[in-house]
């Protein structure tokens, strides 16, 4: 049933926000030379790697690491990408994600391929066994600024209590948090 109503909100999404998608795609493009998309490889359910998109908001020349591990990313940033991250736009294209089937709405964050400490603590604490989420416990718990054993806690706490109640709970805080920009350093 997850995924049928995955499927569903995210195909009506998708519908809803392709005019603002295709403003962002056109600011993109004119702010910063690159492509539009930043696709980057991502640890999926089993541990499965698959190519997760986003609005590009760091230069091309960017690091392939995570941002809080850039010494400045400030100086990475494209002239939108402050404000497409803070406002989460830049996650808009992982909508078309979830409509292939790599993705959820709820489920913790899919960690990049060369995070191996999250991985690992992840694997042995069984949060690999859940597809990965736009959003999530530990996302509405703290999101960048959660300390990596902290995050796994709460994947883990999700994983044990996952429920339709409990993924309608995330996506309605998510909401509330996504519109103060709570937990964004980058």
């Amino acid at each position: 049933m997850k995924r049928t109503l995955d499927f569903i909100f995210a195909l009506l999404l998708a519908f809803l926000f392709s005019i603002p998608m295709l403003v962002i795609c056109v600011l993109v493009k004119v702010t910063s030379p690159g492509p539009v998309l930043y696709w980057s490889k991502r640890v999926g359910k089993n541990n499965i790697l698959f190519e997760m998109p986003k609005f590009r908001t760091m230069r091309v020349d960017t690091p392939a690491v995570a941002t809080h591990l850039l010494t400045s990313p400030e100086r990475f940033m494209t002239p939108i990408g402050r404000g497409l991250r803070k406002s989460s736009l830049d996650e808009l294209p992982q909508l078309f994600t979830i409509l292939t089937g790599y993705m959820s709405f709820v489920g913790p964050r899919p960690a990049l391929f060369n995070q191996e400490d999250l991985i690992a603590l992840r694997t042995v604490n069984g949060v690999h066994l859940l597809m990965p989420g736009l959003t999530g416990w530990a996302q509405i718990n703290g999101r960048d600024e959660l300390p990596i054993p902290l995050k796994v806690e709460l994947d883990a706490y999700y994983l044990k209590n996952q429920s339709l109640f409990l993924d309608l709970y995330i996506i309605w805080q998510t909401f509330f948090k996504v519109l103060k920009s709570e937990g964004v350093t980058h």
